[in-house]
C-alpha cells in the first residue's frame, strides 16, 4: 500500500548544522560510540545514547503516539480510530545514523568546531511519521453511514391555542477527499494525546426551518359558523372533515383541495349518514355536512385574501351563512380549489367542538394595519316556492301516511362584495362571485301500502297529479274494496304507476350566471347540467 507523508513537528528546530560538517571521508560510527551532547530527536535527548538506545526511545515515542486516539466529527455522531489502526509507521530512522556522526567524524577540527557548536545551541530532529493511505480513507469513508436528508421543519397548535415551530436541520454528505485533507493537516501539527477533526461535509438545506416557520405568526383570516342544531351523525361528520384539513401547511405557489383532502366519503373514513342535497331535495348520504367544513373555510381564505381558484354554491340556500357565502362540496364536480400566492408559508387550523366551527389561516401579515375588509352579501333575485309541492310514493308506508320531508326553499341570485377600507374609508368595492340557488318544493312521501288496490289506484293517481289536497281527500273517503279486483289490479299492485316519480324541479334558466375570479356559479348547479341529476351535493 502506498504511504502519505504527514510530517509530525514536536519542537522548532533551533540550530541547523551545516551541510559541509560531514565531509565525504566521514567514517561510520561504531557501535559503542555515544552521541554527542546536545542532540535531540523531536523532543527526545538523545545525548549520551549509543545509535541502539536512541533508536530505541524513538521507537517506544512511536508506539506511544500510536495508541493516541483520532476522532471524526459528523454533526451530531463520530467515528473513532488509534494511529496504529491507521498504519502509523516512523519514516526517517536514519537520522540515527546522521546524529551519531556529529563531533566522532572528520579531522579533529571538524569534530571539535561540532562540539563546540553543540555546546552554544542544541540541535533538534524532526521524526517523519506516515499512515497507510488505504487504511486512513477507510476510516474517513466509514464517516458515511452518517449521510443524512434534510429534516424539514415542522408547525402544530398547541393545546393553548398557540401556534408552536420546530426548525429543521440540513441533510449531511461527507466529502472524503476534504476529510483526509483536513485529518492530515491536524495530525502534522499534533503532538501526545488524542485530536477530534470534523468531518467534512456537503450541507443540504430544508425547505422549511425554524426561521421561516416563525414568519406565521399572524392571523391573516378567521370564520366560525354554528352547528349546534345538527344531529349527531351531521356533527360526527362535521368533526371528522375539521380534523382532515387541520394542520395544513402550504408553501408559496401551493394548491389545496377541500374535497382530496376529505374523501372518501365512507364509513371507513370515519362518516356518517346525514342530510345532503340531491337532485333538488335533501337526502342522507356519508358525509353530509361536509360543506359547512368548507364554506366556513371559504371564508377564512377570503379573510386572509388568499386566492381561490374554484368554488361552487349550492343548489338550494343554506342556513348558516348568507347567499353566495357558501363553497359547496360535490365529488367530481364541485369543489374548494384554493393557492397560497403569499411569499411565505400559509398554516390552517381548524377547530369543531361543542356545535362552533372554526378556521384560521396563519401566515406573516404584509398588509397595512389601517387596512381592513367587509364582506357583504347581496341578494338580487327572489324566486317564492312557498306554494310548491312535490308528492313522493312511498312503497314501503301504508296507505293513510302522509309525512313532510322538506320544507319549501325559495330561489335565490346572490353577489358576494368585498369592500376595502383605509384608516375607515371605503376606497374600493370588489365583487367576488355570484351565485343561483334554485327553488325547491315542499316534499310529501305518501304511503301507497294496501289490500285495498282501490285506495292505491286513487292514491297513485293524486301523486301523479302532485296533488296534496286530492290524496288528503282520497284519504278522507276511502273508495270502498272491490270483492272481485279488476284484471288491472295485479298490473297495479306489482307494477307502481310511471308517475309514483314525481317530476322533479326545472333546472332555472339563468344556468349560465356571470363569473367573476374564478369562482363557480349556477351553472356548476348538479341540476342544471346535463347528467346532474343524482348528484349529491353534501350539504
Amino acid at each position: 500500500m502506498g504511504k502519505g507523508r504527514i510530517k509530525a513537528v514536536f519542537c522548532m528546530v533551533t540550530g541547523v548544522l551545516a551541510a559541509g560538517i560531514l565531509t565525504a571521508g566521514s567514517f561510520a560510527a561504531s557501535a559503542e560510540e555515544v552521541i554527542s551532547e546536545g542532540v535531540f530527536i523531536g523532543d527526545l535527548d538523545v545525548s549520551g545514547k549509543t545509535a541502539e538506545e536512541a533508536k530505541s526511545m524513538v521507537q517506544q515515542q512511536v508506539d506511544q503516539l500510536g495508541q493516541s486516539v483520532v476522532t471524526l466529527q459528523m454533526g451530531d455522531d463520530q467515528v473513532s480510530a488509534t494511529m496504529k489502526d491507521l498504519g502509523l509507521t516512523w519514516d526517517n530512522p536514519e537520522i540515527i545514523e546522521e546524529i551519531s556522526r556529529i563531533g566522532t567524524t572528520g579531522n579533529i577540527i571538524q569534530r571539535y568546531k561540532e562540539k563546540k557548536d553543540l555546546q552554544n545551541e542544541n540541535v533538534h530532529y524532526d521524526i517523519e511519521y506516515s499512515v497507510d493511505e488505504a487504511l486512513e480513507r477507510s476510516f474517513v469513508e466509514s464517516c458515511s453511514i452518517y449521510n443524512s436528508e434534510p429534516v424539514e421543519g415542522s408547525v402544530y397548535m398547541g393545546d393553548d391555542g398557540v401556534l408552536y415551530v420546530e426548525g429543521g436541520t440540513d441533510g449531511l454528505t461527507l466529502n472524503v477527499d476534504a476529510t483526509i485533507g483536513t485529518l492530515n493537516e491536524y495530525i502534522s501539527e499534533w503532538s501526545l494525546g488524542g485530536v477530534t477533526v470534523q468531518a467534512e461535509v456537503t450541507r443540504t438545506s430544508p425547505m422549511l426551518t425554524a426561521e421561516t416557520l416563525s414568519d406565521m405568526n399572524h392571523v391573516l383570516g378567521s370564520a366560525t359558523t354554528d352547528y349546534s342544531s345538527s344531529s349527531y351523525a351531521r356533527a360526527t361528520n362535521i368533526q371528522n372533515g375539521t380534523a382532515k384539513i387541520n394542520g395544513t401547511l402550504l408553501m408559496p405557489g401551493e394548491g389545496f383541495s377541500v374535497t382530496a383532502a376529505v374523501v372518501p366519503f365512507t364509513a371507513e373514513n370515519g362518516y356518517e349518514l346525514a342530510p345532503s342535497y340531491e337532485s333538488g331535495q335533501v337526502v342522507d348520504s356519508y358525509g353530509g355536512g361536509i360543506c359547512q367544513v368548507s364554506t366556513t373555510l371559504y371564508n377564512a381564505l377570503l379573510k386572509a385574501e388568499i386566492e381561490i381558484d374554484s368554488r361552487s354554491n349550492h343548489t338550494m340556500t343554506v342556513s348558516y351563512v348568507d347567499p353566495s357565502k357558501d363553497a359547496a362540496i360535490a365529488e367530481g364536480l364541485m369543489d374548494l380549489v384554493f393557492t397560497n400566492d403569499k411569499d411565505t408559508p400559509i398554516y390552517i387550523a381548524g377547530y369543531a367542538y361543542g356545535g362552533v366551527l372554526t378556521f384560521s389561516v396563519y401566515g406573516k401579515e404584509t398588509r397595512p394595519s389601517n387596512r381592513t375588509l367587509e364582506f357583504v352579501s347581496e341578494v338580487t333575485g327572489r324566486t317564492d316556492a312557498s306554494t310548491n309541492i312535490k308528492l313522493v310514493a312511498k312503497t314501503d308506508q301504508p296507505a293513510g301516511s302522509v309525512v313532510q320531508t322538506q320544507t319549501p326553499h325559495e330561489g335565490l341570485s346572490a353577489v358576494l362584495w368585498k369592500n376595502i377600507y383605509v384608516d375607515g374609508v371605503l376606497t374600493d368595492t370588489i365583487q367576488v362571485n355570484s351565485s343561483y340557488y334554485q327553488a325547491s318544493p315542499a316534499i310529501y312521501e305518501i304511503g301507497i301500502v294496501t289490500d285495498n288496490q282501490a285506495l292505491a289506484s286513487a292514491l297513485n293517481s293524486a301523486i301523479a297529479a302532485n296533488s296534496l289536497e286530492q290524496v288528503q281527500a282520497v284519504l278522507a273517503s276511502p273508495p270502498q274494496a272491490q270483492t272481485e279486483a279488476p284484471a288491472q289490479t295485479d298490473a297495479a299492485q306489482t307494477d307502481a304507476p310511471a308517475q309514483t316519480d314525481a317530476p322533479q324541479t326545472d333546472a332555472p334558466v339563468q344556468t349560465d350566471a356571470p363569473q367573476d375570479d374564478g369562482s363557480q356559479t349556477a351553472a356548476e348547479d348538479p341540476a342544471a347540467q346535463p347528467g346532474g341529476d343524482g348528484i349529491t351535493v353534501i350539504e
